[in-house]
């Protein structure tokens, strides 16, 4: 048992397995009692018992976290059998692969529901009771660099990137009140990497959850009090911050607009500074970083 944890009450959600699994078996070595939560109720049983089986403290739950009233019993479990909750891992999550026009809705719905509206009640919940008890807290969020933009994955991606969102404005609702609000976008070698041959070549069985864990851990902990609304990146071996959304200069000003006007705006002046979209076709940091160099032709003055 590391510590940094103790006497710290923590859900974890989609604890199962995977990711989840292994953000609730780190909580419990630092010392934290931990509500192991999963749909899967013998997956979630499973986990909890592994961690009472090395020293740890944990019980299980099967809550749903897309229905409201089970996501709210969630969090109230937490209180009664630990007598607090002073973290939540918003864990849970769905994943496929579609192209647009071939959409399923009863799929997309069900993604939504848990991926977005799973994370809003039992975040919503949980806040609650930390703000009720005056402890403070902490809410780590789990969203993904799908956010930023991937084939076949823009239902996922579009639920992630709604995390983000929500991870930013419940940090500045929630500062006030002592709870941190951060995200997390793993990479790790789970159930989502396996389904996805693309996803497979990028992420080899070494990147393992437990890789992850430990920023997580970070988040939970009194360590990283003044730490909110980031979004941060582990995949492993490399660990930095997510930029956020911003107001991109060089910013035209008219004192009114018309089609011509925008036409061209866009001809004249934002052509040349169009974003890349999506993850694919980001520069890759070794070519951006020689790109950068000193003496390379993008560096010149014109």
């Amino acid at each position: 048992m590391s510590g940094e944890l103790d006497g710290k009450a923590v859900v974890v959600t989609g604890a199962g397995r995977g990711l989840g699994a292994a953000f609730a078996t780190h909580a419990a070595q630092a010392g934290a009692s931990v509500v192991v939560n999963d749909i899967d109720a013998d997956l979630a049983e499973r986990t909890a018992a592994n961690i009472t089986a090395h020293g740890g403290t944990a019980v299980a739950s099967g809550h749903s976290v897309a229905d409201p009233a089970q996501a709210r019993a969630l969090a109230e479990q937490c209180v009664a059998e630990f007598g607090a909750l002073d973290g939540l891992v918003n864990n849970a999550g769905l994943n496929y692969e579609s192209l647009p026009w071939r959409e399923d809705p009863a799929r997309v719905r069900e993604l939504v529901e848990t991926n977005v509206l799973g994370v809003i009640y039992t975040g919503s919940a949980a806040a609650e009771h930390m703000v009720e008890r005056e402890r403070g807290g902490s809410i780590v969020n789990i969203s993904s660099g799908a956010s930023l933009g991937q084939r076949k994955l823009g239902t996922y991606a579009a639920s992630k990137g709604a995390v983000a969102s929500l991870t930013y404005s419940w940090a500045l609702d929630m500062e006030e009140v002592g709870v941190r609000v951060n995200a997390v976008c793993p990479l790790a070698h789970t159930r989502m990497v396996w389904k996805s041959e693309r996803s497979l070549r990028n992420c080899p069985p070494e990147r393992t959850p437990s890789r992850v864990a430990p920023l997580v851990v970070f988040l939970l902990a009194d360590d990283s009090r003044g730490i909110t609304g980031q979004m941060l990146r582990c995949n492993g071996s490399e660990l930095h911050i997510v930029g956020q959304p911003w107001f991109k200069e060089p910013i035209v000003r008219r004192p009114a607009w018309d089609t011509d006007g925008v036409r061209r705006v866009f001809d004249e002046v934002f052509s040349a500074h169009l974003e890349p979209y999506g993850m694919e076709k980001r520069v890759p940091p070794t070519l951006r970083e020689w790109t950068m160099s000193p003496g390379h032709p993008s560096t010149r003055s014109a």
